[in-house]
């Protein structure tokens, strides 16, 4: 039998809740429980909630804070001195997991600044450089099932802690021996002496005015004909910032969606509380109907990532998968931003390299710099940081195909906040113009070409699943192909070669002769590749047909490796 089960089921002190699950596994649900050690990395750890050391309970959050506690010790008084400051989302448990992170970093004597309330990842972010700690905490599993909760870890800097620096902390881990009985000091003494300061609303507060202070529009004085927007947090933590700044900033007419307000760890009006999927939005759209609006916005649960829909000239809705929103946003801001006499010579926009590269394109157009990095916004911080040292380039905007964007760099994260804002600053400036979202869309395709993008992931389970996905990268390595879905490929970008100036990581990039690319990426957490897919022709038509000869081929050479 499983040591640690056993080690778990004899431990008197064990959360009766926790007791009680633990008597209800099968064999199946031990083995799976216990066979390790949740991961803990770059991104932190997620899993699923419930007793075990390959989940995520209050011992297995003990365990990871130890290890940050001892590694910020480590590093001196000084650095331990500076503290961490911790937020939480709307998840089951996010609350308590938060304060047994603080009553661990209290028992070493390491200064905690923990939120009261529930609080986006972009609010976290911007706390850890406006409070000057050594390190934030995040307990969010951002968009995924109910079931699940997360630990996400942030630097000095506000970004998600540098891999030298996980390392560090994961080797403190693996020396625990037993995450059941690490000592923590209660929540009542840690404020009692000092070491748990619980915020009030000064952080949120210079937050927002941040936020607003990045507005192009500021509708003081509001048009006779203003923006209509249906917004939803899906349950999450963006509801409160996001209203604040918008009615800060003049926009009246908000309309939030009622059944998805109020914060709750069930998500029980959606299938997933994710705004890439055009479900979560069922509720948004008919009350958009209802209330005539221009656009509706949707955030995920720690609000890092939105969703956009407009209305169309038809009266309709149309949806923007996030590159479009990604060129959108890119297009009106330098627009604008030029319009005013505020776009640098030294501008920067920063994108992962499985973006689409229409971006590209109309920074090109605007005189400013697109730098690609890897998949993750860490590297986008990473690069923000770098220039913000060397004052190579000012920063201007950062975003991924996957929902995410930044403009204010007094974040170092995606921030759905900030997005949102845009988002309706930017309809509000077209609108005026008598111009729906849809309409500059296809301006911007009739300039610069018709852009399409699509990802899909592939499954491959067990041994033998993990041999055939070695298998593929090996093949699609060492044995380029010539041609996909009869386009000829330009070049092969093997990104573990350390190319392009970036990191070593086991992505391939296919380059077609005629502007398309194919990227292919396994999965650092599953037993998956991920494929993404970006093609460019003259019109919608010549776009639809290149993507389904692409997919198609691709499809056919992985069944056949």
């Amino acid at each position: 039998m499983n040591a640690s089960y056993q080690r778990w089921q004899l431990y008197s002190n064990l959360d009766p809740e926790l007791k009680e699950e633990l008597a209800s596994y099968n064999k199946t649900d031990i083995e799976d429980a216990f066979y390790r050690h949740l991961a803990f990395g770059t991104a932190g750890m997620r899993g699923l909630i419930g007793p075990g050391t390959n989940r995520i309970n209050r011992y297995t959050v003990r365990r990871t804070t130890t290890g940050l506690a001892r590694f910020l010790s480590a590093q001196g008084e000084k650095t331990k001195n500076q503290g961490v400051v911790i937020a939480y989302d709307s998840r089951r448990m996010s609350p308590e997991f938060a304060e047994e992170a603080a009553c661990v970093l209290a028992y070493y004597g390491v200064p905690v600044y923990l939120f009261p309330s529930l609080r986006p990842t972009p609010i976290l972010s911007f706390a850890v450089r406006h409070l000057n700690t050594a390190a934030g905490i995040m307990i969010t599993a951002s968009h995924n099932p109910p079931e699940y909760n997360g630990y996400k870890l942030y630097g000095e800097d506000g970004a998600q802690m540098p891999p030298y620096k996980v390392e560090h902390i994961i080797r403190e881990i693996e020396q625990i021996e037993n995450e059941l009985t690490l000592p923590t000091m209660s929540k009542e003494e840690g404020i009692r002496t000092g070491l748990i300061r619980i915020l009030g609303d000064e952080v949120d507060r210079a937050y927002i005015e941040k936020v607003k202070s990045l507005s192009l529009e500021q509708q003081k004085n509001p048009s006779p004909d203003p923006l209509r927007i249906v917004f939803t947090p899906l349950h999450g933590t963006g509801n409160l910032p996001i209203r604040q700044v918008l009615e800060e900033l003049g926009y009246t007419h908000l309309y939030i969606v009622p059944e998805q307000e109020q914060p709750d760890p069930d998500f029980p009006t959606v299938s997933s509380p994710n705004p890439e999927e055009r479900q979560a939005f069922d509720l948004a759209l008919t009350q958009a109907k209802e209330q005539k609006a221009d656009i509706v916005l949707g955030t995920d649960p720690d609000a890092d990532r939105l969703g956009l829909f407009a209305k169309n000239a038809a009266g309709e809705y149309t949806a923007f998968n996030g590159n479009q929103i990604g060129v959108l946003l890119l297009h009106y801001l330098l627009e604008r931003r030029k319009e005013k006499g505020k776009l640098p010579e030294n501008g920067v926009v920063l994108k992962s390299l499985v973006t689409s590269e229409m971006g590209t394109v109309i920074a090109r157009e605007h005189g400013v710099t697109m730098v690609d990095v890897l998949t993750g916004f860490k590297y986008i911080a990473e690069k923000i940081e770098e220039y913000r040292n060397t004052g190579r380039h000012t920063f201007l905007f950062g975003y991924e195909e996957s929902y995410g964007y930044l403009f204010g760099d007094f974040v170092r994260d995606k921030d759905a906040v900030q997005a949102a804002m845009m988002c309706c600053d930017m309809a509000a400036y077209y609108k005026q113009q008598g111009r729906t979202l849809d309409q500059v869309l296809e301006q911007l395709f009739e300039k610069h070409g018709v852009y399409a993008e699509d990802l899909f992931s592939m499954t491959f389970k067990g041994k033998a699943g993990q041999e055939k996905m070695d298998r593929i990268m090996t093949e699609w390595r060492t044995t380029p192909l010539k041609t996909i879905g009869g386009i000829p490929v330009r070049e092969l970008k093997d990104y573990a070669k350390r190319i392009d100036g970036l990191p070593q990581a086991d992505v391939l990039k296919y380059l077609l002769e005629d502007g398309c690319w194919i990227a292919v990426r396994p999965s650092g957490t599953e037993p998956k590749i991920k494929f993404y897919f970006s093609v460019v022709a003259k019109t919608r038509e010549d776009a639809e047909d290149k993507m389904n000869r692409i997919q198609a081929d691709v499809r056919d050479l992985v069944e056949r490796s």
